[in-house]
């Protein structure tokens, strides 16, 4: 596999019609809320845990494309697995609970072992010193949390359910029937959901750990397929439309980038469509208008005059 010669910086935007993005198990399952501004926020772990799932479906059982953070994982069974590699006749390692590397050397081949088998490792990183030590990692590819361009108002849903739980639950509706009033018998229920909102999220890619950790030009490219695709296959009634509207890639020339990444996210312009002009969401005048419903009420600008030498933009989306 081709070692990343270049350093990447990324924006993302997506966008949820009547779903719930993230909830905040703080505040009811709440969408995730900047307090101070009302921004919708999503979280990086969030934005990993779908591009494991993605990566996960489309290479499922192939060698080196395992998943390390999964549901149900015991991540200490997933530390043992480099041990057996590395100790194939040690006996012992199945009654051990805890283990750590012999020296230095084993050391290194243990994180080389957890890199190599596991794509979110060599990606994102991880600690792996829990119990069963195989050090820590890394990660060349690092997220933002994302937030939503504009503030968003949740929206509080009323929702009935007409099954019992157990026959205990059903006794009790019988008992208090009223043919006049069947709704008091119901279990009531309540979700979240944002009507509509465009979040924009921020990515680094450092081709320096990518050296570290082996990840190649071919996990570069799986991993700009997930970003693209990895809501088409997480839809859920919780989650509404989730859709990846843009993917704006900003590619140097070199090891050490070209650039500052903060300089070259500040290019990439979001505006509101009003009477058919661009106007920019900063403009305090936008605050009469009727809230948007749809990627169409936004327009997204690149500034590529005066663009850093060495320095290439690439739009995926």
């Amino acid at each position: 596999m081709t070692n990343l010669a270049s350093r990447y910086d990324f924006v993302l935007l997506f966008e949820v019609t009547r779903g719930n993005p993230n909830g905040d198990p703080d505040a009811g399952n709440l969408p995730r809320l900047d307090p101070e501004t009302n921004h919708g926020l999503v979280t990086d772990v969030s934005l990993k845990r779908k591009i494991r799932n993605y990566v996960e479906i489309a290479h499922t059982g192939e060698d080196g494309y395992h998943i390390y953070v999964q549901e149900g994982a015991i991540l200490n069974e997933q530390h043992r697995k480099a041990y057996k590699a590395l100790r194939p006749n040690d006996a012992k390692l199945d009654k051990e609970s805890k283990l750590n590397p012999k020296d230095d050397a084993e050391a290194g081949k243990l994180k080389d072992f957890m890199c190599a088998n596991f794509f979110d490792v060599r990606s994102f990183g991880a600690v792996m010193s829990t119990g069963i030590n195989c050090g820590q990692v890394r990660g060349p590819v690092q997220l933002t949390f994302a937030q939503s361009v504009e503030p968003i108002q949740p929206v509080e849903i009323s929702i009935t359910r007409m099954a019992a739980t157990n026959e205990k639950e059903k006794a009790e509706r019988q008992a208090g029937d009223d043919s006049n009033d069947r709704t008091d018998n119901r279990t009531m229920g309540r979700k979240y959901i944002v009507p509509y909102g465009l979040y924009r999220a921020h990515g680094f890619i450092s081709a320096s750990l990518a050296g570290r950790t082996g990840f190649s030009e071919t996990d570069l490219a799986l991993l700009f397929e997930a970003l693209e695709s990895m809501f088409e296959h997480d839809h859920s009634a919780a989650r509404g439309e989730m859709a990846t509207r843009k993917l704006i890639v900003f590619k140097h020339g070199c090891v050490l980038g070209r650039a500052p990444a903060h300089a070259l996210f500040d290019r990439v312009k979001v505006g509101r469509i009003v009477d058919g002009a661009l106007r920019d969401l900063d403009d305090k005048g936008l605050g009469n208008l009727p809230p948007a419903r749809k990627f169409a009420d936004y327009a997204v600008t690149i500034d590529r005059a005066g663009l850093p030498e060495g320095v290439e933009i690439i739009e995926r989306l």
